[in-house]
């Protein structure tokens, strides 16, 4: 498998650190509110990642943290007259909601940083210690001075950042683009005891902290938006490898951003959704499918048209599926024909395919493809006459295949019990050649929610 790799700027072929074992973590959401579109990406980019890694047989532990104390919750905890802690603990639930809705898979670990407040302070200590922070009546903060490897992931030189910098002036700091690592405790914020006095942390040290716990010193992945390189993921190395004295991250991986209509999105400019607005009108599981319908470093377009059209290529995968479904009840159990075995060896070529597009920096655009182009043979080779073998070949292929991208999930439709009983009244009194009650009973079928289809094998039921 190869990966681009942000540090390098070029694909790399993926080794793991330790054999059969990858490591990764992935920036998790500030629990302050339901997550937007913009986030959904990363969340969904990444779980398949880890989906494809494990296909591929790797015991993967996977790291997603939830920032829980910040200057955004704590604004939105006063204004709400709560603790930060509760509405943390209502938006963590609120996050599992609607990405379990997504199929975004739990993480191996969600590490809280409120529940790593002594891992943080051990971290800020060795920095301390090596001269790499230094405190001013109560607040801590990263010199960027002394860490000679400032600037490597981004690209940037350290004092052309500070002359273009649109940073507050703060006195206290020796340098512009020296970051908090502990924010001494105002009026009103939680607060935890250091050596400092009381305080909270910064958010960068936050996630260094987590993941060295979680993950070692050095692990393979680190991944989350574009938008992170610069400052989040440059102080993270700067922390980590600060502290350690080891490499950080081996590969970086960034997903592009997401416009909204072709323009950026903001409150300001009213284009600003959560994933729980979407799902109220769209499947969330063609919001995953449209995530996946580009590749993950190129921006994406959300716009309703899109999303649309998500929603019937999704639909075009289930008929597909619920179809050889419905086709392999009654099917034969005989020897594949020749025909069928020519299927059976386009099958295994689909998912060499496709699992070689997954292999090239996760290219979930063409895996796609390759899942369409396969659905189209799987509907011409299958039929009322093909054999038990040749269905389940076609309908594993399309679920091995999806279940890597995380589609697919809804189990087939079972028909009610009444629904059936209707179903079989229709057929005797289509055989009884009462064609009004037959069709008056498929009319109450379809108010109902489900459509009869008459196949040469019998009726089919669907919902509607």
């Amino acid at each position: 498998m190869k990966i681009y790799n942000t540090m390098t700027r070029k694909k790399e072929e993926f080794v793991p650190l330790h054999e059969g074992k990858v490591g990764i973590y992935s920036c998790g959401p500030t629990v302050y509110n339901y997550f937007h579109i913009g986030n959904a990406r990363p969340f969904i980019i990444f779980d398949t990642l880890r989906r494809h890694l494990e296909h591929m047989g790797y015991e993967v532990t996977f790291v997603q943290n939830f920032t829980d104390v910040d200057d955004k919750m704590i604004r939105r905890a006063n204004e709400e007259g709560v603790t930060v802690a509760e509405l943390g603990d209502r938006f963590i639930e609120e996050y599992f909601r609607d990405a379990d809705a997504l199929g975004v898979k739990r993480a191996t670990v969600h590490p809280r940083a409120t529940k790593h407040i002594g891992e943080i302070i051990g971290m800020i200590k060795k920095l301390e210690a090596k001269g790499l922070a230094y405190e001013v009546d109560g607040d801590v903060y990263y010199d960027t001075h002394a860490f000679p490897g400032y600037g490597k992931l981004s690209g940037q030189n350290l004092e052309d950042r500070e002359m273009g910098a649109r940073i507050e002036v703060d006195e206290d700091k020796k340098h512009p683009m020296d970051f908090a690592l502990w924010k001494k405790q105002k009026p009103g914020e939680p607060a935890w005891k250091s050596p400092w006095g009381m305080g909270r942390p910064g958010w960068h040290i936050e996630c260094s902290a987590m993941s060295c716990k979680y993950l070692g010193q050095t692990f393979d992945i680190h991944c989350g938006g574009v938008d992170l390189i610069f400052p989040h993921h440059e102080n993270e190395i700067a922390q980590s490898e600060g502290a350690n004295g080891q490499p950080f991250a081996r590969y970086w991986m960034h997903n592009g951003h997401i416009n909204v209509d072709n323009h950026k999105m903001s409150k300001s400019a009213g284009n600003f959704f959560t994933v729980r607005d979407i799902v109220k009108e769209f499947d969330p599981e063609a919001v995953r499918l449209f995530m996946l319908s580009a590749h993950y470093r190129s921006p994406i377009n959300f716009s309703r048209d899109l999303i649309e059209q998500a929603q019937n290529a999704l639909a075009r995968l289930y008929t597909a599926r619920d179809n050889a479904l419905f086709l392999r009840e009654s099917a034969p159990d005989c020897p594949m024909t020749a025909e069928e075995e020519a299927f059976a060896a386009r099958a295994d070529q689909a998912i060499s395919a496709f699992n070689a597009a997954m292999d090239d920096d996760l290219n979930t655009a063409d895996a796609l493809g390759v899942i369409f182009e396969y659905v189209r043979d799987m509907n011409a080779s299958l039929n009322e006459h093909s054999s038990r073998a040749a269905v389940e070949k076609g309908v594993n292929a399309l679920n091995e295949m999806a279940g890597v991208l995380g589609l697919l999930r809804r189990e087939a439709d079972l028909v009610p019990e009444d629904v059936k009983a209707l179903v079989e009244e229709r057929q005797a009194a289509k055989k009884a050649r009462d064609f009004a009650q037959a069709d008056a009973l498929r009319a109450q079928i379809e108010q109902m929610g489900y459509v009869v289809e008459d196949t040469p094998k019998g009726p089919k039921v669907r919902k509607a």
